[in-house]
Formats: C-alpha cells, sequence, structure tokens
C-alpha cells in the first residue's frame, strides 16, 4: 500500500462543500477523502490534489482524513484536520413596491451573525448600492423606473466568514407613459391612441371613459385602436403602463369629443310648386350642417347652413334622395336615414303582354320618372282584377279563361296619387281547360276519348302518358282516338287547348289500364294418370291467372297468383281444349287460347306374372282400349329389360333372366313423348 498523505490545507467556500489539499505521494493512483460529523460520514475518490468532498451541511464542523490508493490497496488515514462549512445562502423574495424602490427580503439563516446585500442595474451601467444589516429585509430607492437589476445577498458568521450568495434578478415597475396623442378616425368611430414608450414596460392599457361607460385596450406597442365610440359624445382618454413588477400611475386624461350624431326628424315638405322644404332638429356638438339632394337622373345640389331647414328647387316627374349631414372640428357626422321625395309620375310606356295562360296574363312597361308603384287594372268578363307592384311588370291572375280583358297600367306617387289619364289595352286569355268526360274502349288497343269545353275555338291535344310511353291524338272537335296501346299498362289521360292566345292548362288526369298481356309460352306435363301441370310465362300486367283444361268428360280448372298450377281430375287418354285468362290488380281480364293437350292413355289393369322355362316370365294385363299399344318394363339389379307385344296383344315374353334377383315390372302405354311414363302401378317379381 502506499504512503499516508499529508494534508497541507482544508477550507469551506460552498456551504456543501469542503475542499483539501495535499502533497502527492509516489506510488497512489487514487486517494479518498473523508468529512466525518459526528456518527455520519461522506467520502469521495479523486484522482489528485486538490479534491472536494460535497453533500455536506452548512455551517457544521467536519473532521477531514485523506488515504492514499494503490493496486495494493489503501493507506492509513491521515491526521485530520477541523474545518466547517460556510453559512447557507438566504433565500430572497423580491418585489417593486413604486417605480423607483425594490423591497427586498429573507428568512434567517443558521449560524448567520449578520447580512449583506448588493443591488446593480443587469446591464451593468450606474454604480452598485450595499447594505449591511442584521435584519431580515430592506428597501432600495431612488432606482431607475423600468429597469431590470440585480441582486446579491449572503450570510456570515460571527467571525465574518461570508458564507453561499443568492442572486435574483427583479425589474423595477414603469413609469407613466409621456406624450399622450389622440386621433379620432370619424368615418369608422374610432381612436388611435399613442405615446411615447415607457422604460422597461411590457404592456400598456389604454381607458377611455365617458360618465359610467368604460371601453379599455391592452397592448404591447406605443398605440392603440379603441372602437365602438359613439357619436356626439366627449371621451376621457388615459394610459398606464406595465410590466411583470406591476403598473405605473395612469397618465392625465386627454379629452376627446367625437364627431356629431346624424341629423333626425328629417321633415321634407313642397311648400309650393317647384320648392321644397327641408328641415331637421339640431344635433349636441355640431356645428353647421349641410344638405345634399339628388335627383334620380343624376344631378345633385346642396345647402350649407349653421340653421336648421335648407330651401330648394324641385322638377316634377323627379325622385329626389335627400341626406343630411352634421360637422364639427372631429368631421362629418355618420350617413343618417336617406329620404325620398317624388312629384306627379307620368303615364307608363312601351306597353307589352309578355305571358298569356288561361287564367293568368303577365304585362310589362318602360319604367316612368317618380312613380313609387304601379297599379294593373283588368276589367272584362264579371269583374275587375287590381295589382299593384313597384316593378315595371305585373301578373294579373284569377282571371277568367277564353276571354277579352282592357287592361289599364297607372303610375303612382305616394305623395302625388294615381295618374288616371293613361289609355287601355285589349288582351285575350288563352282558352279554358277541356274535361274529360269519358274514356271507352274500341278495340284491343284502340281507345277513344270524349272530353267537353266552352272555348270559342281551339285545337285539342289528348296525351297518354306511361312507363310504356307517351301516345297522342288531336282533333279540333269534342273526340279523338289513341291508337295502338301496348297491352299491360298504366296511363295518365289528359288533354289541353290551343288557340293564337296561348295553350289551356292540362285537364285533370284521368287513369287508364289496357288489359294485361296474355303469357307467351306455355307448357303442359302429365305428372300422374290424373295430374297435369300447366306452366307459362308472365304476362305484363296480369296479377293472377285462371287455366283452364276442357273435354267432353269434364273440366279442370285452377286460379293462382303463380305462373304455374295443378290441374287434378284429368281423364286419361284424352283430348282437351286450353285456354288461360290473366287478370290485373283492377279485374281487367284477357282471354287466350293455345294448341290443344291430349292426356297419356291409361294404365293397364290386371298385370299378371308367369314363370316361364329358360328363366324367362310373361307378362299378361288387360288393356284400357283396343287401340292402345304397351310396354313391359322389368328392373333389377343384374340388369333392366323389357318387352312389347304385337299389335293388339296384351301379354309379352321376358326371357334369359338372371335367376336370384328381384324385379320391378311396369306397364305402361307407349308414347312417342319422352321421357317414359312412370306413374303406372308396379309388379314385385322375385
Amino acid at each position: 500500500a502506499p504512503d499516508i498523505p499529508v494534508i497541507e490545507q482544508a477550507y469551506s467556500k460552498l456551504s456543501s462543500s469542503i475542499t483539501v489539499e495535499w502533497r502527492a505521494v509516489p506510488g497512489a493512483t487514487n486517494y479518498m477523502l473523508t468529512a466525518q460529523d459526528g456518527d455520519s460520514f461522506v467520502e469521495t475518490i479523486v484522482k489528485n490534489s486538490p479534491g472536494t468532498v460535497t453533500g455536506l451541511k452548512p455551517a457544521t464542523l467536519y473532521r477531514i482524513t485523506i488515504r492514499s490508493i494503490n493496486s495494493g490497496g489503501k493507506s492509513q488515514p491521515s491526521p485530520f484536520r477541523k474545518v466547517k462549512t460556510v453559512l447557507a445562502a438566504p433565500v430572497l423574495s423580491v418585489h417593486s413596491p413604486s417605480c423607483d424602490s425594490i423591497a427586498v427580503s429573507w428568512k434567517a439563516v443558521h449560524m448567520a451573525a449578520g447580512f449583506s446585500v448588493s443591488l446593480m442595474r443587469s446591464d451593468g451601467l450606474g454604480r452598485m448600492l450595499k447594505e449591511n444589516t442584521t435584519n431580515t429585509s430592506l428597501i432600495f430607492t431612488n432606482l431607475d423606473p423600468g429597469t431590470l437589476y440585480t441582486i446579491k445577498a449572503y450570510a456570515w458568521n460571527a467571525n465574518g466568514m461570508p458564507g453561499d450568495d443568492f442572486t435574483y434578478n427583479q425589474r423595477t415597475s414603469p413609469n407613466a407613459p409621456v406624450d399622450v396623442k389622440v386621433a379620432f378616425s370619424s368615418g369608422a368611430l374610432r381612436a388611435v391612441v399613442s405615446w411615447m414608450p415607457a422604460e422597461g414596460a411590457l404592456t400598456y392599457s389604454v381607458t377611455v371613459s365617458s360618465g359610467l361607460l368604460k371601453l379599455r385596450c391592452n397592448t404591447s406597442s406605443a398605440s392603440c385602436i379603441v372602437p365602438s365610440l359613439q357619436c356626439s359624445s366627449e371621451y376621457y382618454v388615459s394610459v398606464t403602463a406595465y410590466n411583470d413588477a406591476g403598473s405605473s400611475k395612469p397618465t392625465d386624461a386627454v379629452s376627446l369629443k367625437t364627431i356629431p350624431c346624424a341629423p333626425v326628424n328629417i321633415s321634407i315638405e313642397e311648400d309650393e310648386p317647384g320648392h321644397l322644404l327641408v328641415s331637421w332638429s339640431s344635433v349636441r356638438f355640431g356645428h353647421y350642417y349641410v344638405v345634399f339632394v339628388k335627383s334620380d337622373d343624376g344631378l345633385e345640389v346642396h345647402c350649407n347652413t349653421s340653421y336648421t331647414q335648407c330651401h330648394f328647387q324641385s322638377d316634377c316627374g323627379f325622385t329626389y334622395f335627400i341626406s343630411v349631414f352634421a360637422y364639427n372640428k372631429a368631421g362629418q357626422s355618420p350617413l343618417g336615414d336617406i329620404f325620398n321625395y317624388t312629384t306627379a309620375p307620368c303615364c307608363p310606356s312601351d306597353f307589352r303582354a309578355v305571358f298569356t295562360s288561361s287564367d293568368t296574363v303577365r304585362v310589362t312597361w318602360a319604367p316612368v320618372r317618380g312613380a313609387d308603384l304601379y297599379e294593373t287594372r283588368a276589367a272584362g268578363g264579371s269583374g275587375v282584377v287590381l295589382c299593384k307592384d313597384t316593378a315595371t311588370a305585373c301578373t294579373l291572375s284569377a282571371l277568367h279563361c277564353n276571354t277579352r280583358y282592357n287592361i289599364t297600367v297607372y303610375s303612382v306617387s305616394e305623395a302625388r296619387g294615381s295618374n288616371t289619364s293613361c289609355a287601355p289595352q285589349y288582351v285575350a286569355t288563352a282558352p279554358c281547360s277541356p274535361e274529360i268526360k269519358n274514356i271507352s274502349k274500341e278495340g284491343l288497343s284502340v281507345i277513344s276519348v270524349l272530353w267537353q269545353s266552352n272555348n270559342e275555338e281551339g285545337t285539342y291535344v289528348v296525351t297518354a302518358r306511361g312507363e310504356a310511353g307517351l301516345w297522342h291524338c288531336t282533333s279540333t272537335g269534342n273526340s279523338c282516338t289513341l291508337m295502338d296501346l301496348p297491352c299491360g299498362s298504366a296511363f295518365s289521360v289528359s288533354a289541353v287547348a290551343r288557340s293564337p292566345a296561348g295553350q289551356s292548362l292540362p285537364s285533370y288526369s284521368v287513369p287508364l289500364e289496357t288489359a294485361p298481356c296474355c303469357p307467351n309460352a306455355l307448357i303442359l306435363t302429365q305428372v300422374t294418370q290424373s295430374v297435369t301441370n300447366i306452366s307459362w310465362s308472365v304476362g305484363m300486367g296480369a296479377q293472377t291467372y285462371v287455366t283452364t283444361l276442357e273435354s267432353p268428360e269434364g273440366q279442370a280448372k285452377c286460379h293462382t297468383l303463380q305462373n304455374y298450377c295443378l290441374l287434378g281430375c284429368i281423364t286419361c287418354g284424352t283430348n282437351y281444349t286450353v285456354s288461360l285468362r290473366a287478370i290485373s290488380e283492377t279485374g281487367l281480364t284477357s282471354s287466350c287460347t293455345y294448341q290443344g293437350y291430349s292426356s297419356n292413355a291409361c294404365c293397364p289393369s290386371g298385370v299378371k306374372l308367369y314363370r316361364l322355362s329358360n328363366n324367362g316370365i310373361r307378362v299378361f294385363w288387360r288393356a284400357s282400349g283396343e287401340t292402345i299399344n304397351y310396354n313391359a318394363d322389368l328392373c333389377g339389379s343384374k340388369g333392366n329389360f323389357s318387352c312389347t307385344p304385337s299389335s293388339g296383344l296384351s301379354h309379352c315374353d321376358i326371357t334369359e333372366i338372371p335367376c336370384g334377383d328381384v324385379y320391378t315390372v311396369v306397364v305402361a302405354p307407349v308414347t312417342d313423348k319422352r321421357p317414359k311414363l312412370t306413374f303406372c302401378p308396379k309388379k314385385i317379381y322375385s
């Protein structure tokens, strides 16, 4: 192990550490520093001198030893040195009670005999202020407003040894802004407030007050816009500066008078022909007034006065638009109500009827000078129809169809009334709507339509409208025929009348349904000797079907929603007539006929089997008719066999049948239809 090192000196500069210096020991690679306080100690490994032990308690006496270390081990501890850590730093609480002062306070520090507090501008300008005290608070005064200061404080013990220091940056609150200016924007009723920036101010608050009303504007720049001011009002404006230390005192209030409000109670009178008198009420803060009078031809005149009335010349047939403004040093009042005054109008010109129907006429005309609205009067038939509108067009409704009307347009002024010297025009309405009285079927796809109308003249067009398309017929009388309508279709039938005056409204629609279509394909299949299955394609427009097989022996019938049906009680070997009726949802029926149907011959009766030599059997039966040929089939697991007798015989033989098997024997009529009949009775032969 290396030699014991010798401590040259040990001292504390920070409250949490002690620094040790020693002479290097030959062969030592590391050193262990130990600080002991009673039963507790702190150890630190360092490479060389000096070394520092950290993590200590402030104002505490420690015994310091050192040991040298190499690969051979550790030396014995050196003789100890007693060293006391310095005092802890005071923790400051700082604020700026005014723009030129900073107050500092702290809690008592253990073992402290006094405190030293210094203050200096953070930018290094000016001199440093330093105070020593045994108290725990003090105030620095006569400082620069809005300036950032650095405060440094430490405690010392009874021996005058300084402890750790504590540093804090604090800004003084700003001074009140100066050179406050207010610029008023008359058009937007707002004020732009500006000032010289205050040192150290971060934000500003502008207060604009008038009586109980207060408006505020906050900003970080040196100007602010205060909107929504009221006209004819006096406001007082002040500015306060703010930073993180607090606020300044408000500036002295600056007076602001806004623009006057728009004049009210404006009246316009034509005191004598050709002369207009405009008057109004006086406005607070209004120094003088200007009246603008503009006619509808674009000519404008004005009157400038300090009184509350003005006189103007006027012409007939004109509309005058009149506005009054008040003025003061702040500017012009807002635009108030614009009034108009109209002299007597003239009669409308360029009268035209631009649309005509059976109960409506739309007329237009050129606008005339001075007309506020127009009154249109239509006289004819059994009454008078009136229309009033400000537009140069009018739609006269609820007129009688096929009627000649006397139409007059009067121009009207609210001030002067109606001009009754205007000439009338004559207009005829469109024909009346026909009324369909009857729809009858003349044939399979031929429909006759009959209607009634009171028109003196006109052409009638009948339309059948449906999913299948459109069909038309035209007539000058009271009926026409629709041709080639498809079966199984639904239509809506309506009629219109046409004349030189226009086209009538369509008549009320009448529903029309054509009979359902007959199915194109019909197939009959015999299922058993007495049951036959009939199937067919879907007939357009059909909801149910009735199929009938009829013969002298009897009739079989089926009514179904499906496109197939099973018919029972069929007589074998009989010829039937086949018919089908397709029925629509409303009960319309189409009768459909098809090619006749013959049922298969009857199965034989009395089938008997007899054993023959050579592993054969003879099959006997009784024929159901003299001219029917039969075929016998023998089916087993070892093979299938058949025989057909000569014409007129009722038996046949099947030979060389494998023995030891069970066979099924069926005797059925011979048919040219395929497949073979399978519904005749079966016999078992073993």
